[in-house]
């Protein structure tokens, strides 16, 4: 597995103010194997980012030495696909194709897409009708599929605290009923906790649907956005995880995604990540 951090968790991450050769730097410099860049609707790396800027991009990281092999974007928070309002579910499909279009540009493999928003504190003003939210959350997968497919990228969905797929057999179902190679599933060990239930558990069901995975951690006595946490420092049962991840066969980038940055989080995850990584069951 390859050890991975967000460049949201770098300073000027979530504003994508930071040039992406000098957030490799900085990734490496801590001691992560990869990088896994984010994309917005404006920023160093957005919707409207060139070819040439792309490839110049990617030049400028390599140089760097280190793995960049997916890319995320949160665009959803603000433009949700499965709006009640069909001119922003249109806005939304139209800024995840060029996404990953950006992501093929980049030489990247994947893109984390949040299929939509039924309910979340994320974006408390949303609340749409959950099966409507299923019905259009599957027709912009199958749009933006036809994306992935032309340009080579895969799209995966990330379960995340946006009131969709509450249960892994649900999520497995709606990934299984397109039959397409270029969907999976993006999974995060962090955001279960809050909602879901455990994630080990997720992992066996879901199994090789998963393709690329986010970890954090969470304190469950808090219940809200604030119990997000360094890595050990909450409830994630982070050795039982890693012999789920391990008895599916997973070995890509594991991607700590710790939002907000500050002083010191990158070499505390660094070192977390190391001790999670070399964990086993009778660890739990």
């Amino acid at each position: 597995m390859i050890k991975t951090i967000s460049m949201w968790s770098l300073p000027g991450g979530l504003e994508n103010t930071l040039p992406a050769d000098e957030a490799a730097a900085m990734a490496k410099s801590a001691g992560f194997e990869a990088l896994e860049l984010c994309i917005g609707s404006s920023g160093v790396l957005n919707t409207g980012t060139s070819k040439a800027e792309c490839h110049a991009m990617r030049a400028a990281i390599d140089a760097c030495g280190i793995k960049v092999e997916t890319l995320a974007s949160g665009m959803s928070w603000g433009v949700n696909p499965t709006s009640d309002d069909p001119e922003i579910r249109e806005q939304a499909f139209e800024l995840h194709a060029a996404a990953l279009e950006r992501a093929s540009w980049l030489g990247l493999e994947a893109l984390l897409f949040v299929p939509g928003v039924v309910q979340s504190p994320i974006c408390p003003d949303e609340n749409v009708r959950y099966d409507l939210a299923f019905e259009r959350a599957s027709h912009v997968v199958g749009r933006l599929l036809e994306v992935a497919e032309k340009v080579g990228v895969d799209l995966l969905l990330e379960n995340v605290w946006n009131g969709l797929f509450y249960s892994p057999i649900e999520f497995a179902v709606f990934i299984d009923s397109f039959r397409n190679d270029r969907l999976g599933i993006y999974f995060d060990a962090g955001n279960v906790l809050g909602y879901h239930q455990d994630p080990a558990h997720w992992i066996e069901i879901l199994g090789n649907r998963i393709r690329r995975v986010h970890i954090k951690d969470f304190k469950k006595s808090m219940g809200t956005l604030e119990g997000f946490c360094d890595l050990l420092e909450g409830d994630v049962p982070f050795a039982r995880v890693m012999q789920a991840l391990r008895e599916i066969g997973y070995e890509k980038t594991i991607v700590a995604e710790m939002i907000p940055w500050n002083e010191g989080l990158l070499e505390r995850t660094n070192a977390a990540m190391d001790r999670i990584f070399q964990m086993t069951e009778s660890d739990s």
